[in-house]
Parts: structure tokens; C-alpha cells; sequence
């Protein structure tokens, strides 16, 4: 199944967070933090939201920060995705 975003949508999935510490230590799922690091999936078309022009400014493939309660959560063919505005996309990682 794909998902097309609508406006100024765009889908991402979170980069899998570290496991280990710096100094070596193994961390349990319950002292990981949730990653606020994401690679972009789909990007909507952009256009007219709210009033204003809005022109998308990422792209597919790239690895972005995002605000950490941003978003809607889903699960589509057992990946957990999230569907964020562009807004919520703080920075693109290079």
C-alpha cells in the first residue's frame, strides 16, 4: 500500500534509535528516547493551506528533525509511519 500526503503533508519513519551509549552501555527500550530524527517517504503536492502559498521544501530520501510531539502516528503493512505538516520539519540533516 503507498500513501500519497495531501497540502503540506509529508510521511516519514523514524531512524531507529542508538542502542548503546557513548561509553558502551546497552540501553533497555524503556530508557531510549524517542527519536525525533526521520527519513521523508512522500511528500505532498504543496499548494494553497490556510490562505498562503505554501512550495514543499523537502524531498524524498532525505533524513530531517521534527518537532517532538508533531504529527499523526499510523501503522500501514507493519510499519509504523508518521504523517507530519512541513512546518513541524525543524531541520534537513545532510
Amino acid at each position: 500500500m503507498t500513501v500519497k500526503p495531501l497540502f503540506d503533508r509529508v510521511v516519514i519513519k523514524n531512524v531507529e534509535a542508538e542502542e548503546t551509549t557513548k561509553g558502551g552501555l546497552i540501553l533497555t527500550s524503556a530508557a531510549k528516547e524517542k527519536p525525533q530524527m526521520a527519513e521523508v517517504l512522500a511528500v505532498g503536492p504543496g499548494g494553497m493551506v490556510d490562505g498562503k502559498e505554501v512550495t514543499m521544501q523537502v524531498k524524498p530520501g532525505q533524513k530531517v528533525i521534527y518537532s517532538k510531539y508533531a504529527g499523526t502516528e499510523v501503522k500501514i503493512d507493519g510499519d509504523e509511519l508518521i504523517i507530519v505538516r512541513q512546518s513541524d520539519i525543524l531541520a534537513v540533516v545532510e
